[in-house]
């Protein structure tokens, strides 16, 4: 993916919480499709290879958790964290880290993450396929950024961390609003 281009259409399957169900999984199937999430706001996405893995729950998702407020300054509106994983798991891992601003997007069946180009093999992993991590600021469903970590491959011997990372990010927006006020 690059600017300018159009996020494509997925319908995700999710699960929310539904008291009115009761007991001790009030939750039921609710899907949402890429409009859903992307329509009409200015949102950061980021994408990791997998929920309760080490870089993804040490670094990526609390930064961009801790730094909410400071997104928002910028004209973000949401966060999402997305995987190639089922909703059960998203939901847990967010549960498990304490989340309360940025949102979680299950792409189970990898459609989203192979439609952008980002699905990998991390069978050396014992993973199957997963995403590639990157990160982007979507604007009303368009690309208006793309941070990829470098040397997408199936089977990568590391996981590269830094282009992705909310403080890069940041940097960008900080940039792109001093480039906006001259």
């Amino acid at each position: 993916m690059q600017a300018g281009q159009k996020l494509p259409d997925v319908t995700f399957r999710t699960r929310i919480r539904d008291e009115s169900i009761g007991g001790s999984n009030p939750f039921r199937w609710e899907d949402k499709t890429t409009a859903d999430y992307f329509a009409g706001k200015r949102v950061v996405l980021f994408s990791l290879p997998g929920a309760f893995t080490p870089t993804c729950s040490t670094y990526q998702l609390p930064g961009f958790e801790d730094n909410f407020a400071t997104f928002q300054e910028h004209g973000i509106d949401e966060i999402y964290c997305m995987s190639v994983n089922d909703s059960f798991v998203m939901n847990q891992w967010a549960k498990a880290q304490g989340i309360q601003n940025v949102k979680v997007i299950p792409d189970g069946s990898g459609e989203f993450t192979r439609r952008v180009g980002m699905l990998v093999r991390k069978d050396n992993l014992g993973f199957g396929l997963r995403s590639w991590r990157y990160a982007a600021i979507i604007n009303d469903g368009v690309v208006e950024a793309w941070f990829e970590e470098p040397g997408i491959c199936d089977n990568h011997g590391e996981d590269p961390y830094g282009e992705s990372s909310p403080e890069n990010l940041l940097t960008y927006l900080t940039e792109a609003a001093k480039g906006a006020a001259a």
